[in-house]
């Protein structure tokens, strides 16, 4: 399997009945933004939420765009990070777009990576019910999976994602020569969720992922290749499953583990939410050939394309403190899976061939933590 000779925009179609939407990808796109906001919402103004790092370097250009299309707009900035993503950050945004008499029949804006995706998403479902949303991410990470499919929220101090809503933006503009300006490690922690892609259900994918991981760093063709084959997958699978109440759940490969981790570290800059996905995988894939689901040798075949990234597949290769088993049991329950007391995991067959496994004993999990924690 081989990526295409030359890059070229793409479109990606989200066909959800009433709230269908287009994700738009290629180099340059955000020079568009205006003349698309104005398309889709004539005599709308706009509210772009940012972060200060992110501001730095493409809001001038967001901005301009706006206004060459003639639309009006405001700026709200907020730290980089995910303690933006909190509910003092949530009620500073709110009470700033209500402060600029942004109106329902406005438009939010998302100029960032994952953190200002979900938590202006969650700020335009809920203001004033309910303001349209563009996304326009500006992360690897947030291209291929955190823009796409709906899913908006704030972090609590127990759990990450866990004070939320669903809600479905009206376009995402996926300009990929942003990703030239991220850094090294960001774009590496994006590129665990494209692995997730090829593992949930694409062994072709995954394939090539292995033998393109260069390419796909180094830009170009290849590199919109995996972004638009990422967000194929994540649309065909949000279109069947909107609010995750059956095999939109694949969509958490590695992040059952990958949470707490995170959880354990903060949610801070010290673990990245892509870094703890990656070490979710390898965990999930392990606890898999654990229960004699997945052959043992396709664990070292998990880990590959993740290790030869650069992203953590052991709990040694993490610069945080992990706590004991308990302790993270402790923030797997917070999961939002849990249903009475049980685990649902999603685990592996097989490369390309994820599944969703309920009522997973706490017990059985706690035991492979404690394992897995001896071997650091």
């Amino acid at each position: 399997m081989t990526a295409p000779l030359r890059a070229s925009d793409q479109t990606v179609h989200v066909g959800l009945p009433g709230r269908a939407y287009d994700i738009v990808i290629g180099r340059g796109l955000l020079a568009s933004l205006g003349a698309r906001a104005a398309a889709l919402r004539p005599g709308a103004k706009a509210a772009i939420v940012t972060d200060r790092n992110v501001a730095e370097l493409h809001l001038a250009a967001a901005e301009a765009s706006l206004t060459a299309a003639g639309v009006a707009s405001c700026r709200v900035v907020v730290d980089a990070g995910e303690g933006s993503k909190s509910f003092g950050g949530y009620e500073r945004v709110c009470e700033a777009l209500i402060a600029a008499k942004v109106e329902r029949g406005d438009i939010v804006v998302a100029l960032g990576g994952g953190v200002i995706g979900d938590l202006a998403g969650f700020v335009a479902a809920t203001v004033r019910r309910g303001i349209d949303l563009i996304q326009v991410p500006t992360t690897l990470l947030a291209q291929v999976d955190s823009s796409v499919g709906g899913k908006t929220a704030i972090n609590s101090s127990r759990g990450k994602n866990l004070v939320g809503a669903f809600y479905q933006p009206i376009l995402v503009v996926a300009d990929t020569t942003v990703l030239d300006t991220l850094p090294p490690r960001q774009f590496r922690a994006g590129y665990a969720e494209v692995v997730k892609y090829g593992l949930l259900g694409d062994a072709g994918f995954f394939a090539w992922l292995d033998a393109n991981v260069k390419e796909v760093f180094a830009g170009g063709a290849a590199r919109e290749h995996a972004i638009a084959t990422s967000c194929r997958m994540k649309a065909a699978i949000v279109t069947l499953d909107e609010r995750e109440t059956g095999d939109r759940a694949l969509l958490n490969l590695g992040h059952t583990f990958g949470h707490a981790l995170e959880a354990a570290a903060g949610f801070s800059e010290r673990l990245l939410h892509g870094e703890a996905v990656a070490l979710g995988m390898v965990l999930a894939a392990e606890f898999s050939a654990r229960l004699d689901i997945l052959p043992r040798q396709h664990v070292a075949a998990v880990s590959r394309p993740l290790a030869a990234a650069g992203l953590p597949v052991r709990l040694a290769d993490i610069p945080v403190g992990v706590p004991d088993a308990d302790a993270l049991m402790e923030l797997i329950a917070q999961d939002k899976k849990v249903r009475r007391g049980t685990l649902t995991l999603i685990l592996l067959r097989d490369i390309g061939h994820a599944y969703i496994a309920r009522d997973i004993d706490p017990a059985q999990v706690r035991a492979f933590l404690v394992e897995k924690l001896d071997e650091r």
